[in-house]
């Protein structure tokens, strides 16, 4: 470890998804807004490897790094609010720690030593953590332990933290605990005693926070902040009530206009070399904010039912609406409800479809019918990932009459699988990281859409697939009035299609709204709700 490196800690208490990524991304930016060179760690307690092969639906988006890392949603919130590019050193499991100290058992490397959760497990975290602190160059290294303080899975954790403290010194350390206060609905009454339980089992092994931000869906009166400050022996300026936020960029400010940034510098004994301006993000509140008129947007995914499998789509949808100084009014349709004949009342009132990324054949047919019904109906259209390799099948089906074009993800005895299996991909048999993953280059065409939109002939984005354009149909497509306007520098894999007659029908094998920012929305979405906005005028 190093002594020039100031550590904060932020532990959860009471519930999960209790906001803890998004408290800590945003008291990163205020602590980046002041000067210092902040990184961020998110410590995941399962024993997944990472969450590369979970269901979206018990673990939401999986957000993908530059360098290829497959790591949790929260670190979305870490790059969109603070503008930093992560790396794999930024999230690690207790399935990672575990594999490792494992495999050196195996090499004999303890020498017969018997191997224990204290010291072994927790020196590898906190080897970790010292990895990330010395690669990154951090001032400030922000962690964030996942799940909930009295869970099993985190005990090694908080123990690892416990003498990370020890070790570095106390005066260089911070545990910030992120807690709920839940409420009586027969009386309306807000409850401190969770917390207090929360801060006991905390307290329990040998740790005490400094600071406390107390979450609650309601104002927090100062004297239910006094009481916690008691009862969890915090001082009283150390309580921070923080209503939820009806704007998600608000988060900063809130915490800024409570006087959180000051506090932190203030505990740390560090000296800010300057003043923060959050005035670019109070504009940005007040223009999300401002009544404007809206554009409906249909998702149509296999995973809507729970809305966090789409994190980053939905984000980089309200980046580009503001762009554009419209509200987006998203509907989530699922794709298999399409197959049934459900939900295509609201497809014909939307104004732009959008299919995002997935796997499996469970939808698929839905998703190619929104396809088709946007090439058909000139329909706005913007496809990522799956999205693209819907968008040719429906294409090779409907246009050059194939009837029986698939991906071979899907159908491997189809006569025309124009979406196959990278060549790259065809010998691997483990599924846990490895796909085709990360940061690649690709070469667009001049004056096609996707070219006008970024403006530039070259962009790097990040990606996460098997499967791909079957070479052997390009020239077919291309004939018929498809261009392939996005190519990697090679000229092999197809990283971008569109259609020639058509307002807006573009779709990437690439993972786009991993790269869109408050500040700075992508260029594909950008695109995509300006056309639904001339849509919508007509």
């Amino acid at each position: 470890m190093t002594n020039k490196t100031k550590y904060l800690f932020f532990t959860g208490g009471v519930v999960s998804s209790v906001g803890k990524g998004v408290t800590a991304a945003a008291l990163g930016l205020l602590l980046k807004e002041r000067g210092f060179k902040v990184a961020v760690q998110k410590l995941d307690p399962y024993i997944n490897v990472d969450p590369g092969t979970m269901s979206p639906y018990q673990h939401g988006e999986v957000y993908v790094l530059d360098d290829g890392a497959e790591t949790d949603l929260d670190l979305g919130h870490y790059e969109r609010f603070i503008d930093i590019r992560l790396s794999k050193v930024s999230n690690f499991t207790t399935g990672q720690v575990y594999a490792e100290i494992i495999s050196k058992e195996r090499r004999g490397d303890y020498l017969g030593g018997t191997i224990q959760v204290i010291p072994h497990i927790t020196n590898e975290i906190k080897r970790r953590i010292g990895l990330a602190a010395k690669e990154t160059k951090a001032e400030i290294m922000m962690l964030e332990v996942g799940g909930t303080v009295g869970d099993i899975e985190s005990q090694p954790f908080l123990e690892a933290l416990r003498q990370l403290r020890n070790e570095v010194g106390r005066e260089n350390c911070l545990f910030i605990h992120v807690t709920w206060l839940p409420v009586i609905g027969a009386t309306n009454e807000l409850k401190t005693k969770p917390t207090q339980h929360s801060v006991a089992a905390l307290r329990s092994i040998g740790i005490s926070p400094n600071i406390i931000i107390a979450r609650a869906d309601q104002d927090i009166e100062k004297s239910l902040c006094e009481k916690i400050a008691l009862f969890c022996d915090v001082e009283k300026d150390a309580v921070i009530p923080m209503k939820t936020a009806d704007v998600l960029y608000d988060v900063p400010l809130m915490l800024e206009k409570l006087g959180v940034g000051d506090l932190v510098v203030d505990k740390l004994k560090v000296k800010a070399t300057r003043k923060p301006n959050m005035r670019p993000w109070k504009k940005l509140v007040d223009e999300v904010r401002k009544p404007k008129p809206s554009v409906k947007v249909a998702l149509v995914g296999k995973y809507v039912e729970l809305q966090d499998a789409y994190m980053s789509v939905r984000e980089a949808l309200k980046h580009a609406a503001l762009a554009n100084s419209v509200e987006v009014d998203i509907s989530w349709i699922h794709s298999a409800d399409l197959e049934k004949d459900k939900g295509w009342d609201i497809i014909k009132q939307t104004d732009a479809i959008l299919v995002p990324g997935g796997f499996g054949s469970r939808g698929v047919e839905g998703k190619i019918l929104a396809s088709r019904y946007a090439r058909e109906n000139k329909i706005p259209y913007l496809g990522l990932c799956l999205g693209m390799q819907v968008m040719c099948i429906d294409f090779a089906r409907g246009v050059l009459d194939l009837e029986d074009a698939n991906s071979s993800e899907f159908d491997r005895a189809s006569e025309h699988p124009v979406i196959d299996l990278m060549h790259d991909q065809r010998s691997i048999t483990d599924l846990g990281g490895t796909m085709r993953l990360g940061l690649y280059p690709c070469l667009l065409t001049k004056n096609s859409k996707a070219g006008l939109a970024y403006g530039v002939p070259r962009v790097d984005e990040r990606h996460r697939h098997r499967f791909e354009f079957n070479n052997d149909y390009r020239q077919k497509f291309e004939e018929a009035g498809m261009i392939f306007s996005g190519l990697s520098p090679d000229g092999r894999l197809v990283e971008i299609v569109e259609l020639k007659d058509h307002p807006y029908m573009v779709a990437s094998q690439f993972h786009p709204e991993f790269l869109s920012r408050p500040m700075n929305p992508h260029p594909l979405f950008v695109g995509l709700v300006k056309a639904a906005k001339e849509k919508g005028k007509k």
